[in-house]
Parts: structure tokens; C-alpha cells; sequence
């Protein structure tokens, strides 16, 4: 029988792996939290957003703050925005 082995080490594909923020269940105005995390960010490295509607007013925060964004709508009330540090 062949199995895994989990040999502790991590790969160039699990460094690049982004960062998930998921604000669908969020108490409250959830900007600051996304904030905090794109201030985290090193350039290069990629957040994914998670959220109930389309956060376009986020759109121009991000591209004034040097960010780049891919979004996709996977269902009816999740969107996922993926947030790069350029």
C-alpha cells in the first residue's frame, strides 16, 4: 500500500499560496480587518478575499494603495477577490 509522507518541508508552491480572508460573517464593517491584512502583505504576495456581494467600493483603495485584483463571482452570494501587492 502506498501512502504520503509529511516530511515537515515546505515548497516555493506552499510559500506562494495566498492568504485567505474570509469577512461573509464578519460582526460589523468589515474594512479595517481587510486593511490590517493588505497592510501585511509583502510586495508579491497575493490575499484572497472572501465576501457575500461584490466589494466595489474596495476596487480604488486598492489600486490607490499600489495593489492589483482579480475577482470572480463562484456563487450567488460569494464573491472571492484576489488581492496582489504589486
Amino acid at each position: 500500500m502506498f501512502g504520503t509522507t509529511n516530511t515537515g518541508l515546505h515548497t516555493k508552491a506552499d510559500a506562494m499560496a495566498p492568504e485567505t480572508l474570509d469577512v461573509r460573517e464578519t460582526d460589523g464593517e468589515p474594512f479595517g480587518g481587510i486593511v490590517d491584512s493588505l497592510d501585511a502583505l509583502e510586495t508579491g504576495e497575493t490575499l484572497e478575499l472572501v465576501n457575500s456581494f461584490e466589494p466595489v467600493p474596495l476596487y480604488a483603495v486598492l489600486e490607490q494603495r499600489g495593489f492589483s485584483y482579480d475577482t470572480e463571482q463562484v456563487d450567488e452570494d460569494e464573491w472571492h477577490v484576489r488581492i496582489t501587492h504589486d
